[in-house]
């Protein structure tokens, strides 16, 4: 362990604290939870806005039965974001539980029902998520990037195996996300949902915008098809790190390279920019080509950290991806107060 990572750990940080920067995170499931738990220990100002197009397991469910946004992506956010303390550590383990048996419960998250909950009794999803925020003691806030649930679609190569140049269309999150074939490109059903207020302003307040890592066509892309969530992207002065993930999704990015990545990305969101690329220094077999790619597509320059547990588990090791996020935001920031 690294001198400048026992530094992270024992930093202990004051919400909202002068002086750190402002940062927001973009993705869904566990790719942003990873982000945001590395996240939490460099600033106290910290926001997440959340992909809502889960149609899987509890969230799908509550989705379809209460005609409501999908939970389960918004409270993996909130986990992610509770301390260290054994407050943060109780409640990170209470609202990720999930009930087991045979009943009507079974598999729903407690978390989910909370959330579900607050939206009945409040009415309103920011509201009701600042308040289990506050209830769980999170470092920073969580923001669905819609306040209206939506469905991905997927054009998909090869999807049935028999006819492997043949385009279909996947639909569902869940679906896309362990989809044969090649993913072309996705879509939202609205097309163009309304993004939340305060997660647009929130993008345009910034300091630093991160997007990803995560599921890249169900979980990444999605935030840049909400026409008001990648018009702040696009006109943000927040600096932007894009996160790439350790290894290709079984399925949905199946022997994609790195740049591949980048490919897809700039497809479905040509005049977005990023100023850094970070990926994981063994992850990624041809460094100069990664450079190019990151240059010519999205005009941004590439940091090689690394960023994988040790343990060789394809997931991050929350201080190295701290470190490493902190290290981008004193290099390639513009002079700010957190220096």
């Amino acid at each position: 362990m690294t001198g400048r990572t026992l530094r992270l750990r024992r930093r202990k940080l004051v919400p909202g604290r002068k002086g750190q920067p402002k940062v927001v995170a973009l993705g869904g499931g566990m790719g942003l939870s990873a982000s945001l738990t590395a996240l939490r220990r460099i600033t106290g100002d910290l926001t997440a806005v959340v992909t809502v197009a889960d149609d899987g397991g509890s969230s799908g469910r509550l989705r379809d039965e209460l005609d409501v946004l999908p939970p389960g992506d918004l409270r993996k956010a909130l986990a992610a974001l509770c301390g260290d303390d054994q407050w943060g550590r109780t409640w990170a383990q209470v609202v990720q539980h999930r009930f087991t048996g045979e009943g009507d419960l079974k598999g729903h998250a407690v978390g989910n029902l909370l959330i579900v909950a607050l939206w009945e009794q409040l009415g309103d999803h920011v509201a009701a998520l600042d308040l289990v925020g506050k209830l769980l003691g999170a470092h920073g806030r969580v923001l669905p990037m819609s306040a209206v649930p939506l469905e991905l679609q997927a054009e998909v190569r090869g999807h049935d195996p028999d006819r492997p140049e043949e385009l279909s269309t996947v639909r569902g999150q869940a679906t896309v996300a362990l989809t044969p074939g090649e993913v072309q490109q996705v879509r939202l059903v609205p097309s163009d949902p309304p993004a939340v207020p305060e997660a647009v302003s929130a993008v345009l307040d910034a300091d630093w915008v991160v997007v990803g890592p995560g599921s890249w066509f169900s979980s990444v892309i999605p935030h840049l098809l909400v026409p008001e969530l990648l018009q702040a992207l696009c006109e943000t002065k927040a600096r932007k790190v894009l996160s790439l993930n350790l290894a290709p999704q079984p399925g949905e990015t199946e022997g994609f390279s790195p740049q591949r990545h980048l490919e897809v990305l700039a497809r479905h969101a040509p005049k977005l920019a990023f100023d850094v690329v970070l990926a994981d220094q063994d992850a990624v077999p041809d460094a100069e080509s990664l450079r190019r790619e990151a240059a010519e597509l999205l005009g941004g320059a590439v940091e090689l950290a690394a960023v994988a547990a040790p343990d060789g588990s394809p997931r991050h090791d929350p201080e190295l991806l701290a470190a490493a996020y902190d290290r981008i935001f004193r290099m390639h920031g513009r002079i700010g107060p957190w220096r």
